[in-house]
C-alpha cells in the first residue's frame, strides 16, 4: 500500500518522515519523500478533487452541533458514499490523469469540463 500527503507542514516534521519511511517502506508521496511531491501541484488525487468536499457538504447539511455528533456525522458519510458516487470519481480521475499526461505535467485545471 502506498500513501500520498498534501504539503500540509505537520507532514513536513522529521518525526513524521521517519515514521512514514519506517511504516511503508519508501511507499510514499510528498514533500521530502522518497517520491517527491511539488508544492502546488493540481490536486491528483480522488480524496483531494472531489471526496472532501462531498463528504463536507454531507456532514454540514445541517448546522454544526457538539463534537461527538460531528464525528458520527463524519463516519456516517463515509459509510454511505454511494457506489455509483465513487465509480464516477474514478472516471473522473482517469479523465484527469490523460489531460495532466496531454498538458506535459502542466497545470491542466483549465481543460477540465
Amino acid at each position: 500500500m502506498w500513501i500520498q500527503l498534501d504539503g500540509a507542514s505537520p507532514y513536513y516534521e522529521i518525526i513524521v518522515r521517519d515514521y512514514l519511511d519506517q511504516e511503508y517502506n519508501d511507499r510514499w508521496i510528498g514533500r521530502r519523500g522518497p517520491v517527491a511531491w511539488p508544492p502546488r501541484f493540481p490536486d491528483m488525487t480522488p480524496p483531494d478533487f472531489f471526496l472532501w468536499g462531498y463528504i463536507k457538504n454531507v456532514v454540514y447539511e445541517y448546522a454544526p452541533t457538539i463534537r461527538e455528533n460531528m464525528i458520527e456525522r463524519i463516519r456516517g458519510a463515509c459509510s454511505n458514499i454511494p457506489r455509483a458516487v465513487l465509480l464516477k470519481t474514478v472516471r473522473h480521475f482517469q479523465d484527469r490523469l490523460a489531460l495532466c499526461i496531454r498538458a506535459n505535467g502542466d497545470n491542466f485545471e483549465q481543460f477540465l469540463r
